[in-house]
């Protein structure tokens, strides 16, 4: 198992993830640890992608436009 004493340079989060492979998980649920992670950080960069365009007043006719314009 994985020793938390031990230095490493691991973040936090690597250090979590190690724990987690370590248990004895088939495939199916390794598929669906992978979902949850995809949409954890699917919806932080939603949130993020929002506030960035309130905070600088984007629309979404602007980004149609930017989605459209071909010198873009």
């Amino acid at each position: 198992m994985f020793d938390e004493s031990t230095p490493t340079k691991f973040t936090p989060l690597q250090q979590e993830l190690l724990k987690l492979y370590a248990m004895e998980i088939n495939n199916e649920e390794m598929k669906e640890i992978k979902q949850l992670l995809d949409q954890y950080f699917l919806e932080r960069l939603q949130k993020k992608v929002t506030q960035s365009s309130l905070k600088k007043g984007y629309t979404q006719e602007d980004f149609d436009q930017w989605l459209n314009d071909p010198e873009q």
